[in-house]
């Protein structure tokens, strides 16, 4: 797939990005700042030397990667969510915006502070309307473990979204990427996925660790 990370500069963006572009897909690093979006693709780049089945990684502003996307994920701090996706809300029209926005508010950032509604992503949704099909997946991977390609990620991700078909396509992209992922129910669940961002850095600071994950268990591989 042709992937746009909008916010790819950042932790979380630039491990998705690495993941994706390792398993064969073709990655835009999205960013306001155009120079910033070229210079994390060259980091990835250099990361994925010389490993097999890589594609090439490039930089663009938001909305011209969301333009050259078949699908577009989210990945900038709360605070710039609404703005980022709005302002490339012409671009994302007909594709899947996978959102793995976390309503973290500094410096409390281990206290769930839901917005109001619940869902911060259920929100943008609303926003966006039925133009963009919005999926609620990533919120709970350590940007730690994507970024380490020879480490395997011990942690489960839950996709939510209203649209089951969209839901779907980010269970599969995620097993492609190495990443074992559940159809998790209707966007509106997403608050549970949002607040369990804080719950998990709660366990990190109290156990001294870096990469605290959920694990789904007693089902079958899906």
């Amino acid at each position: 797939m042709d992937i746009a990370v909008l916010g790819g500069t950042g932790a979380e963006g630039g491990g998705l990005a690495l993941r994706f572009a390792h398993a064969g897909h073709r990655v835009v690093i999205g960013s306001r700042d155009v120079a910033r979006a070229a210079a994390a693709a060259v980091r990835i780049e250099e990361k994925l030397d010389g490993r097999p089945g890589r594609t090439a990684v490039s930089g663009a502003g938001n909305e011209e990667a969301a333009r050259r996307a078949e699908l577009a994920v989210l990945t900038v701090p709360y605070v710039a969510q609404r703005a980022t996706a709005l302002a490339a809300a012409g671009a994302l029209a007909g594709k899947i915006l996978i959102d793995a926005t976390v309503p973290l508010k500094p410096p409390r950032v281990a206290r769930v502070q839901l917005p109001e509604g619940g869902s911060a992503v259920a929100r943008l949704q609303a926003e966006l309307g039925e133009s963009v099909r919005v999926v609620s997946a990533f919120q709970n991977v350590s940007a730690h473990l994507l970024s380490e390609l020879d480490r395997d990620v011990d942690c489960d991700v839950l996709v939510c979204s209203d649209d089951v078909d969209a839901r779907e396509t980010v269970v599969r992209l995620a097993a492609s990427a190495g990443l074992r992922a559940w159809h998790a129910g209707p966007l509106a669940n997403s608050a549970v996925a949002e607040g369990l961002t804080s719950v998990l850095i709660s366990i990190n600071r109290r156990y001294k660790a870096r990469a605290a994950g959920i694990r789904i268990a007693g089902v079958g591989d899906g």
